[in-house]
């Protein structure tokens, strides 16, 4: 993707964001582009477009766009989509049924190869265990992904997705990323489409937005993610899912050394299809984490980038409705802050989470400390169902919390709420009216 920075004022810019006017990939780069991030460009005043930035008044003669402005307009665009008193969060966890990966991504510190003394594919009945507990902690669903197995056909993903919605009926599963979509099809000689919709048939509920990482190839190339998924093959599952009646997330995970362009083409990319689909609930971003990877030299993305690229994304990706904050990988007290640049949700309180763990960062929290962040940050804390369809309760939940709190770990006690099963609100849509989620193309 050849692009060059927009030479448009940036309060222009940020003006048009906030009415609800389309910015260009252009003006997504020039707010992105700040001398911190410009590493491939020699003159700085080529960025600033002569200066002009500077006499908008909302940045320097550096052409360094103030990250607070941007945070503003973010934030008046999420409160266009949501309703400005609420974060949303809900309670979940990652259940990773297989560290075992063909693929050999070099930002990836979870994978084992085939063979490897510490691969595991955990049994039916442990994952069973886990989806217990979760539901135990007044959970409503599991994101389930692992490595790409090179041995599993789909009727192991079918016979899996059968044996949880047999047994908990209630859970939503958001599962199967498309690497492992397109693995399948390959091993099975099926198309994605057709794959999606024998696993849909067994269970499958959504779709999770693994393995996009910066949908550009030349990226994808260089830190070896493009042999499990290009980025082409992976907005294409993802139409594939959304052709099938399936909702899915986007997602990015940044900060590998790409050129910021890269990831203005990823904002393309996922904007591209959901003007085609309307398909994504929601967009994520997280930074990487290189403990333990092939890619320990890389410099740490720090807060202010974050930040910066988050706003960004809202402005720049202007038809998906929710936004949430990456507290996992920047920690709690930045999670509020961007609810504040563009985020109107906290994401999962993360009973669990393997794979930016193993990459050396490690953050989990309980249900009653995720209510009092968003408090303290100045919003209603509302518990939402994993597909935003609605808000849920204490009370909504109480009843299968009760019946399995048997299944909570001595590791997860420290997670339990004292208020599980009191009186509440009634569930109410968790998306205020005049901004019902984009339909779904559903053929």
């Amino acid at each position: 993707m050849d692009l060059q920075p927009s030479s448009r004022p940036v309060a222009q810019i940020l003006d048009d964001a906030v009415a609800g006017r389309r910015i260009s990939a252009g003006d997504a780069l020039r707010l992105l582009r700040s001398p911190a991030m410009i590493s491939d460009v020699s003159d700085v005043s080529d960025v600033s477009g002569g200066g002009d930035i500077g006499d908008a008044g909302t940045a320097g003669a550096s052409g360094d766009v103030d990250l607070l402005d941007l945070g503003m307009a973010a934030h008046a665009v999420r409160n266009r989509w949501n309703d400005p008193e609420v974060a949303t969060y809900n309670v979940d966890r990652n259940i990773n049924y297989t560290n075992i990966c063909v693929y050999k991504c070099r930002f990836c510190a979870f994978y084992r190869v085939p063979g490897d003394a510490e691969g595991y594919l955990l049994p039916f009945e442990e994952i069973g265990a886990k989806v217990e507990e979760t539901l135990a902690l007044n959970g409503t669903g599991i994101l389930m992904q692992g490595g790409v197995h090179p041995d599993l056909p789909i009727t192991y993903y079918e016979d899996l997705l059968r044996y949880l919605r047999e047994r908990y009926p209630a859970l939503h599963i958001h599962a199967f990323s498309p690497p492992e979509i397109k693995f399948i099809a390959r091993k099975e000689r099926m198309s994605f489409y057709d794959v999606i919709a024998r696993l849909k048939a067994a269970g499958l509920m959504s779709i999770p937005g693994g393995g996009a990482e910066i949908l550009s190839d030349e990226t994808r190339k260089r830190v070896l993610a493009y042999p499990k998924c290009s980025a082409e093959e992976w907005i294409d599952i993802m139409r594939q899912a959304h052709r099938n009646g399936l909702r899915t997330s986007a997602t990015m995970m940044y900060g590998m050394g790409e050129d910021v362009a890269a990831r203005v083409e990823h904002f393309q990319r996922i904007r591209d299809l959901q003007d085609e689909t309307g398909g994504f609930t929601a967009f994520i971003s997280w930074t990487f984490q290189h403990e333990h990877t092939e890619m320990p030299d890389v410099p740490e993305t720090f807060a202010d980038e974050y930040l910066r690229t988050l706003a960004v994304s809202r402005l720049f990706i202007d038809n998906i409705v929710h936004f949430q904050t990456s507290w996992v990988t920047q920690g709690k007290k930045i999670g509020q802050v961007a609810l504040a640049f563009g985020a109107d949700d906290m994401g999962s309180t993360m009973i669990e989470e393997n794979v930016v763990a193993s990459a050396g960062t490690s953050y989990r929290m309980s249900q009653d400390e995720m209510e009092h962040l968003i408090q303290a940050a100045g919003y209603r804390p509302r518990q939402r169902t994993n597909l935003y369809e609605r808000f849920v309760t204490r009370e909504d939940t109480a009843a299968l919390a009760r019946q399995y709190r048997h299944a909570i770990t001595p590791a997860n006690r420290d997670l339990v709420s004292p208020v599980v099963g009191a009186a509440a609100a009634p569930a109410t849509p968790a998306t205020p009216a005049g901004n019902a989620l984009l339909p779904v193309l559903a053929s």
